[in-house]
Order: C-alpha cells, then sequence, then structure tokens
C-alpha cells in the first residue's frame, strides 16, 4: 500500500539538537546535518506560504 503525501513516515531520532557541541562531529556529520536543516528550513518555508494563501483566501472571502 502506497503512503499519501501527509502519510509521510516521520524519523523518530533527533538527528540534530539546537545549540548542541559541534567540535565532536566529523565534517561529513556537520554537511549532512547541514543538508537534512536545509530540506527541513524548505519544508517550513512551503507550509508557511499554503498556510498564508489560505489566510489571504479566508481574509479576502470575509472582508466583503
Amino acid at each position: 500500500m502506497a503512503l499519501a503525501d501527509d502519510e509521510t513516515p516521520r524519523i523518530a531520532t533527533a538527528l540534530h539538537t539546537l545549540g548542541q557541541d559541534l567540535d565532536v562531529l566529523s565534517v561529513e556529520e556537520l554537511q549532512e546535518r547541514i543538508t537534512l536543516l536545509r530540506a527541513e528550513i524548505t519544508r517550513l518555508e512551503t507550509e508557511l506560504e499554503h498556510k498564508s494563501a489560505t489566510r489571504s483566501a479566508a481574509d479576502a472571502l470575509f472582508s466583503r
């Protein structure tokens, strides 16, 4: 059975904690975390755009 977009499995463990000591990480680990965080930022920005558009549409509908 295929998963729908809203059923995407979530990663159960935190791969990065804000403010954690970065001295213990290798260059490869740092690059991997940067890649993961950039992907998460993109996902957050996409959701923000979607919610902003929905709110703008609602505001336009109810301000008549």
